[in-house]
């Protein structure tokens, strides 16, 4: 277990909202760990994605998360010895120290632990996937891992829907994959609808679909957390679904990237108190 303090970024665009620092900062207090932990915005800093990258390893950095656009081409950069991680061809934590730049996917494995901790070890069933960059990758094998029957994959980039359906479909990961030419046709009969896409985050208003597509759908995930209460998650609750938030997977994910970080096991209720606390004072300011 790392004890004293670390030193940790985000390396991401629109990330000013972003709540990885506080969540890290918190969970290393309960830990006994300082942790210094700062946003590096390429564009801001006037340089490209790997010197910030090269920048954070030759500062002496623990490690890193890495956030839209930037979770594909990271990994390039990285040493991916997680068999899921290597398969899913994206990651958004990375470890450095020996050995070289260690990368881990903790949105797949978030991504599990949330759908349980919200459903249960209810099946996810037809799973309506839009989305299929970095965060779409982790989601779908989560989703096959979680036991889905089918995945319906749409992507207004065909070429990447195609090769996730592809991904998913050579590695036997599910009865079946479809990709679909149209929201329309991914959510037919679905009974999860999935956005992984950046629409609906802060500086990307609107919802990736409308209303009318979530009529006999039975829950919705929205992997964007900021802001938490989006277009998409308000249309699926008052189409009766049953919801997830995208600070679920933010929650879970952050807790599997603090201990590979640190090495530390943070008490998740005690951490989500603190969270939730701090969130209360901030509306009530």
């Amino acid at each position: 277990m790392i004890m004293g303090s670390v030193r940790l970024g985000l390396i991401g665009a629109n990330i000013a909202r972003s709540q990885s620092p506080r969540l890290h900062v918190e969970a290393g207090r309960l830990c006994g760990v300082e942790v210094r932990y700062e946003r590096l915005v390429p564009r801001d800093l006037g340089l490209d994605f790997g010197a910030v990258f090269d920048r954070c390893l030759d500062e002496g950095f623990r490690g890193v998360n890495v956030t839209y656009p930037y979770k594909e081409e990271v990994v390039a950069r990285v040493k991916l010895s997680d068999p899921p991680t290597a398969r899913i061809g994206a990651c958004n934590t990375v470890l450095f120290g020996n050995g070289g730049p260690l990368g881990h996917n903790t949105d797949h494995s978030g991504f599990i632990s949330a759908f349980e901790a919200s459903f249960g070890k209810t099946a996810p069933g037809k799973v309506a996937l839009v989305g299929a960059g970095g965060v779409g990758k982790a989601i779908a094998f989560a989703l096959v891992r979680l036991g889905a029957g089918e995945l319906r994959i749409f992507d207004t980039d065909p070429g990447k829907a195609h090769r996730l359906a592809a991904m998913l479909s050579e590695a036997g990961a599910a009865p079946r994959v479809i990709r679909a030419t149209s929201t329309e046709e991914a959510v037919e009969h679905a009974d999860g609808l999935v956005n992984c896409t950046p629409i609906g985050m802060s500086g990307h208003s609107g919802s990736s679909m409308e209303r009318r597509h979530m009529v006999g759908a039975s829950w919705a995930f929205d992997a964007v957390y900021t802001p938490v209460d989006t277009d998409f998650l308000r249309s699926a609750a008052d189409a009766g679904l049953a919801i997830m938030t995208g600070w679920e997977l933010f929650f879970y994910q952050g807790l599997d990237a603090f201990r590979h970080f640190t090495g530390a096991e943070v008490d998740p209720l005690s951490l989500r108190r603190v969270l939730r606390a701090n969130d209360e004072k901030k509306l009530h300011a």
